[in-house]
């Protein structure tokens, strides 16, 4: 081992993250004959000391002083005479002692990796709080149905279009329902943290960049589940909106700075519109004697998939047309486009602008055709979701915010 700048940082690394996480060991560590074993001394040695095995590059030796570190634990663990029946402590220093060792070859990832475990480490009392009386039974199932489904069933699903379902990509279908029911939890979350009044339009301006379609979907069935949200779930779809015009004017400035001086008018009024409608739903929205009380599933699995069903069906609709009658403009292609998605569409005129293909005009006209198609997308969701009381003031919302967009190209022409 060589006393290089290196080694001396990995050095100073190892002790500084084994002083770091000994401190928190050391405030509970207790006093008198039922204390725990290991302190900030202990730490900051079994850090170092991996770092020393690490550094003198003989794999056997970190090998040896792995099993006597963890020989130690064990013993000590054996031998401890206080009434927590826990093993953080013991786990917490064996974790350490792989800092040491890893502080020499990764030291980016060691210092990461120790303040997550201080953290944790120090965030005991509102972990376990929110484990045992924040986060109820249903919520965690939830939360278990919503991993699963991204983490298992996302990865396993066929990645390729089946002609026998119109070319819908099956992953694609799944990804949707995982989107909807992610939106779900979103607001779920939104509500206990904020309360339905502002919870529900925080989470749809925030879900809106990921999918303003999925969105309103959403916020349709939490108003069909809870009727008494229903003015707070308005908000949050017309917010959803909001996001949407946002984004476009993201991607326009991205690809085509000069597009995006022609789409101002256009995106500002749709803005300004949908804003205007959100603000107005979330102050008409009572505040709920227990909002801070919520309870209830955080999304509806069978609802999700009916509704990425139906969306995807959309989208095989929109596939079959343009195989059957063929891209005859790029106005054409951009509007049936536009049921399925919005982002894309627009992104393709945008980029043809840029490449020179279509002038600004044409690029703005197909941008507002792909916004208008994609909203009677999101009136369908809104209705088949939420039903006739939400989808009515949602649909005549969307309308407006259509007609807002539209209204600065028709002045100008």
């Amino acid at each position: 081992m060589s006393l290089s700048y290196d080694t001396l940082a990995s050095l100073a690394l190892a002790l500084g993250l084994g002083l770091l996480i000994g401190v928190d060991r050391e405030r509970r560590k207790g006093s008198g004959p039922t204390r725990h074993f290991a302190g900030i001394r202990t730490f900051s040695l079994v850090a170092l000391a991996g770092a020393v095995a690490q550094s003198l590059d003989q794999p056997w030796i970190t090998v040896v002083a792995a099993i006597l570190v963890a020989s130690l634990t064990a013993i000590s663990h054996l031998k401890d005479r206080s009434k927590d029946p826990g093993v953080t402590t013991e786990m917490a220093l064996f974790v350490t002692f792989l800092l040491g060792v890893l502080a020499v070859e990764q030291p980016a990832v060691a210092a990461a990796a120790g303040v997550v475990v201080a953290g944790l480490l120090a965030a005991r009392e509102p972990l376990q709080r929110f484990s045992t009386h924040t986060l109820s039974e249903q919520e965690l199932r939830d939360a278990l149905v919503l991993a699963g489904s991204a983490l298992i069933i996302l990865p396993l699903a066929p990645n390729q279009p089946l002609a026998w379902l119109g070319g819908v990509n099956p992953r694609t279908v799944w990804l949707l329902v995982v989107l909807l029911m992610a939106v779900q939890a979103v607001g779920h979350v939104a509500l206990r943290l904020f309360g339905a009044r502002l919870g529900l339009a925080l989470s749809g301006l925030v879900s809106g960049f990921v999918s303003s379609t999925a969105t309103v979907a959403a916020m349709g069935a939490r108003a069909r589940q809870h009727p008494e949200m229903h003015m707070a779930c308005v908000a949050g779809a017309w917010f959803s909106t909001v996001s949407t015009a946002l984004q476009v004017g993201l991607i326009a400035l991205v690809l085509q700075p000069a597009v995006l001086r022609s789409l101002a008018p256009s995106l500002g009024g749709a803005l300004a519109m949908a804003f205007a409608l959100g603000l107005g739903a979330l102050r008409r929205t009572e505040l709920l004697p227990a909002d801070d009380q919520v309870t209830g599933r955080a999304f509806s699995l069978a609802q999700s998939i009916g509704l990425a069903v139906l969306l995807s069906a959309i989208t095989a609709a929109v596939a079959w047309v343009q195989g059957a009658y063929g891209t005859l403009a790029i106005y054409a292609a951009t509007a049936v486009a536009g049921f399925a998605d919005m982002h894309s569409p627009s992104a393709a005129a945008i980029t043809l602008s840029a490449q020179g293909a279509i002038d600004s005009a044409t690029a703005v006209t197909a941008v507002l055709l792909a916004f208008s198609t994609n909203s009677v997308s999101k009136i369908v969701a809104a209705y088949v979701a939420g039903g006739a009381r939400f989808g009515t003031p949602v649909s005549l919302g969307l309308v407006a915010v259509a007609a807002a967009a539209w209204l600065p190209w028709a002045w100008s022409g």
